[in-house]
C-alpha cells in the first residue's frame, strides 16, 4: 500500500478533478505483477492502468491481489467501473485504503466486489490516503473545496513592506516548494488588489505539471485590467464579481476570462457562495495567494482549512500583516491553530497549520 500511495502522488497535477489513486497488483508470492495511477480526467483509472501493466508484462491477474488507495469505482462515468475490470481480470483479493466519499460509489464498489466472491480488506493506511485526497473528500462531503492559504512572511510576521514590496521575502527553494503546492490545486485564487499591485501570472512554473490550475480573481467591481498578465497564462481564468459593468465585462471576456456573479454584503463577493460554486466546477483544492485584506476576509469568515506559511529568517519592521481582521477584544477570540508540520526548505521554514 505504501507503494500504491507513492504511485498515487504521480497523479498530482494530472487527474483533477478526479482523485489521486494508485494501484499495485501482486501475485500469491508477493511479487509485483503491475502498477498504475489515475490518468487525466476521461482517461483510465489506477486499477485499469495496473491491469494494463500486468498484460504488458505477459502475466495474468487471475488469483492476484490488488492494493488500491481508494475504493474501486462502481459507476459508469467517463470510464467503465473499475470494480468490473477487477472482476473480469480474475482478481481474488482487493486491499483498499479507504472508502470513496463520492455518493455514486460510497461502499458500492466494495459491495460489488464482495458479491463477485472477491475478498475485500479496508483500512490500510487510510489516513494517508485521505490526506492525499483531502480536497476530493472536502468537495464530496462538504460541498466546497479544501481552502489552503499560502503566504511568505518574515520572522516578525510581515508579508510585505509598508509600500507593498514583497519580492522576495523567501528564497528560491521555498518559492519552488510553493509552486509544488500550486500544482496540487484545482484553482489558484488571488484578489484584484494583488492583480493591480503585482500583476502576477499566478501559474505553475517552477515545477513540472501536466495541467495548469484554473486561476480565480475575487474582483467585486471588475477592476482587473484586460492587459493583466494573469489573463495571458495558459488555462482558464475566472473572475467572481458582485456587480457587472457590461463594458468592463466585455473587455475581459474578449481576453478569454469567465465572469461569475456572487453578490454578498457591502457590495462584495460572497466568499462562501463562491466556494460552493467552485466545488460545482470540480475544484477539490483551492490555493489562495492574496493580500492581507482578502486573507483577512477568508480568516474572519472561517473559510481557511489550512495555512501554508513560509517563514523567512529576516525582520521587516513596519509592514503589511498576513491577514487583516479584528481587532479582537480578548485572546480567547483568536483563531487557535494546530501545527501539522514544520519543515526546513532552503534557508526558510515551511509551516503547515490547521484550525485546532
Amino acid at each position: 500500500m505504501h507503494e500504491a500511495l507513492a504511485l498515487a502522488h504521480g497523479a498530482i497535477g494530472l487527474s483533477e478533478p478526479n482523485p489521486r489513486v494508485g494501484c499495485v497488483i501482486t501475485a500469491a508470492d508477493g511479487s509485483v505483477l503491475g502498477r498504475g495511477h489515475t490518468q487525466q480526467a476521461g482517461g483510465p483509472h489506477a486499477e485499469v492502468m495496473a491491469l494494463r501493466d500486468v498484460r504488458a508484462r505477459g502475466a495474468s491477474a487471475r488469483g492476484a491481489t490488488a492494493y488500491v488507495t481508494l475504493e474501486p469505482c462502481s459507476h459508469h462515468g467517463r470510464t467503465p467501473p473499475c470494480c468490473e475490470a477487477l472482476i473480469e481480470a480474475g482478481i481474488a483479493r482487493v486491499v483498499m485504503a479507504i472508502e470513496d466519499p463520492n455518493p455514486l460509489v460510497a461502499g458500492q464498489g466494495a459491495a460489488r466486489l464482495r458479491a463477485a466472491g472477491i475478498d475485500v480488506v479496508t483500512g490500510a493506511l487510510a489516513a494517508e490516503a485521505r490526506e492525499l485526497n483531502v480536497g476530493f473528500f472536502s468537495r464530496m462531503q462538504r460541498g466546497r473545496p479544501w481552502v489552503r492559504l499560502k503566504a511568505a512572511v518574515s520572522l516578525d510576521g510581515r508579508t510585505a513592506l509598508n509600500n507593498g514590496a514583497s519580492q522576495w521575502i523567501t528564497g528560491p527553494a521555498a518559492r519552488a516548494d510553493g509552486h509544488a503546492f500550486r500544482r496540487r490545486a484545482g484553482a489558484l485564487l488571488t484578489g484584484v488588489g494583488t492583480v493591480l499591485d503585482d500583476n502576477p501570472r499566478l501559474d505553475v512554473r517552477l515545477v513540472e505539471t501536466a495541467l495548469q490550475p484554473m486561476r480565480v480573481i475575487v474582483d467585486s467591481r471588475l477592476e482587473t485590467p484586460p492587459a493583466s498578465k494573469i489573463l495571458d497564462a495558459p488555462g482558464r481564468t475566472l473572475l467572481y464579481a458582485a456587480a457587472v459593468t457590461e463594458e468592463r465585462a466585455a473587455a475581459l471576456r474578449a481576453r478569454g476570462a469567465e465572469i461569475a456573479l456572487v453578490p454578498g454584503a457591502n457590495a462584495k463577493v460572497d466568499l462562501a457562495a463562491m466556494l460552493v460554486d467552485l466545488a460545482a466546477r470540480g475544484v477539490n483544492e483551492l490555493h489562495v495567494e492574496a493580500g492581507h485584506k482578502l486573507n483577512g476576509s477568508f480568516v474572519r469568515e472561517g473559510l481557511v482549512d489550512e495555512f501554508l506559511i513560509y517563514l523567512a529568517p529576516r525582520l521587516l519592521g513596519i509592514g503589511r500583516e498576513l491577514a487583516a481582521f479584528g481587532p479582537l477584544e480578548t485572546l480567547s477570540d483568536s483563531l487557535a491553530l494546530r501545527f501539522e508540520s514544520v519543515t526546513p526548505v532552503g534557508d526558510d521554514l515551511r509551516i503547515i497549520a490547521r484550525p485546532a
